[in-house]
């Protein structure tokens, strides 16, 4: 379920001059040749995927025009953000690699590349979408007067047509992204804790192609 992330706060340089490419300043973003480097975790920042996350990928891209692929570590964080930067990285028809780790919302914008690769060692994280009881609470108290929810009652019964329409969409970008219907079913099966398949599992069902 969708849950409100905190912004990361990054900058870019200001654009460039003709002919020349400019990297972001943030130590999320950073330019290698033709690899954009996106990495929440390294030190000193917050650790996960955020809003901002959205324009600074946009404007990386933008500045750096002989970007082909996009080289991914991050342990998720808000899906409303992956979503978005997985449509970015459709349009700029870019490739995608997981070098370390890309888990939870991260996988949707991997999924979002041409060819995708995983660096030897690296691991790819799936589990089914939640929502914290103090987060679901927190929406309730903001939207309630907007949205006429009467009664908590109204609200759960929002959730419910809310949630089967937020994993049909889900399933719907996984398998028109090419991964097997099957496995795109399992990526989203109730766990208690996060699914990490194998190379070879996630090669057959479509994840990893090149």
């Amino acid at each position: 379920m969708r849950t409100v992330i905190l912004p990361a706060i990054f900058s870019l340089l200001a654009a460039p001059c003709a002919g020349e490419t400019a990297a972001p300043v943030s130590s999320r973003f950073r330019v290698e040749g033709t690899v954009l480097v996106y990495d929440t975790e390294v030190a000193g920042e917050e650790g996960e995927i955020t809003p901002d996350d959205i324009e600074g990928l946009r404007s990386a891209l933008r500045a750096n025009p002989a970007v082909a692929k996009l080289r991914l570590n991050s342990a998720g964080g808000s899906i409303w953000a992956a979503e978005d930067m997985a449509r970015i990285v459709t349009d700029f028809d870019l490739d995608t690699e997981v070098d370390g780790e890309c888990s939870s919302s991260c996988v949707m914008i991997f999924l979002g590349g041409k060819a995708r690769t995983m660096t030897r060692g690296s691991r790819i994280g799936l589990h089914s979408r939640w929502w914290a009881p103090e987060d679901v609470q927190n929406y309730y108290e903001r939207n309630k007067a907007d949205e006429h929810w009467a009664t908590p009652f109204e609200f759960g019964s929002w959730i419910y047509e809310d949630t089967q329409a937020e994993i049909y969409e889900a399933l719907s970008y996984v398998v028109s992204r090419g991964v097997d219907p099957g496995f795109a079913i399992e990526m989203y099966a109730p766990r208690e804790s996060m699914w990490y398949p194998g190379r070879a599992q996630l090669e057959k069902a479509g994840v990893l192609r090149p």
